[in-house]
């Protein structure tokens, strides 16, 4: 199992490229840039204090974080809006395409291949029957709940 775990996670490296190390990295740039930015913040309010009073600096900058905010709130509906509407396209697409599905008639192939299709055909036949045999049961039981009403 812990073979399969490790194919699955350097699956996932190819196509992210993430380590530990990259995560480190990503944390230490992070917290220098908002340190950064929180210096400079600093000193253009020191240069705005210096020019005009320091009221008129505190509501410049709340006034500039306030557009920044209303605008990341825009852009973050409008994102959401079309992730949502491009999933949806991607739901009917896949449920279109069902079992016609090239790839997966492609996986079917190769899995009938590499267990033999005698075997396949009798692991079939019996997951049909295991699944008749639990509609028939679960239709028995709401028989049952509708024909007795006191249950």
């Amino acid at each position: 199992m812990t073979g399969l775990l490790h194919h699955f996670a350097l699956n996932a490296k190819t196509r992210t490229g993430l380590s530990l190390g990259v995560i480190a990295w990503t944390i230490v740039a992070s917290i220098s840039i908002v340190a950064a930015i929180g210096f400079l913040l600093f000193a253009a309010f020191v240069v705005i204090t210096q020019r005009y009073d320091a009221v008129t600096a505190g509501l410049a900058f709340g006034s500039f974080f306030f557009v920044i905010a209303i605008i990341a709130i825009a852009a973050c509906l409008t994102t959401r809006r079309h992730n949502i509407e491009r999933a949806r396209l991607e739901l009917a697409s896949r449920s279109s395409a069902g079992l016609f599905d090239p790839s997966l008639l492609a996986l079917g192939l190769q899995i009938g291949r590499a267990i033999g299709w005698q075997r396949l055909a009798s692991v079939a036949a019996a997951g049909i029957l295991a699944a008749g045999l639990a509609r028939e049961w679960t239709g028995r039981d709401q028989a049952q709940s509708k024909s007795d009403p006191q249950k």
